[in-house]
């Protein structure tokens, strides 16, 4: 099993690409700042890497994080293949932290 990291900014990019067959086990947002801010998540398949993220990709939609609150996805697994992305935003740049937990198949 494997994590990443990364800071989301108000415009989506990518959080995790699949190098390979993967499995997502779970995704975790912390907000960190001293308000509430919303997020939005996208799956980007492979064969679409260079659009742009939009509704069509969207699989969470103006989550609200409160201040200080964290927002686990771990009910729902996410098999992706290579080259696969998942990309993510939020209303506030640099105050939402994700981790993507992840193991490949």
């Amino acid at each position: 099993m494997s994590i990443t990291n990364a800071q989301l900014q108000t415009t989506a990019s990518n959080i995790y690409v699949s190098s390979g067959n993967t499995v997502v086990s779970c995704m975790y947002f912390c907000n960190t700042y001293s308000a509430g801010v919303d997020l939005n998540v996208f799956l980007i398949p492979a064969a679409a890497a260079g659009v742009t993220a939009n509704a069509s990709y969207q699989i969470y939609s103006n989550v609200l994080l409160a201040s200080n609150d964290t927002f686990v996805t771990d009910w729902e697994k996410l098999v992706l293949g290579p080259g696969d992305q998942i990309r993510a935003n939020a209303t506030v740049a640099s105050v939402v932290n994700a981790t993507i937990s992840y193991v490949g198949i």
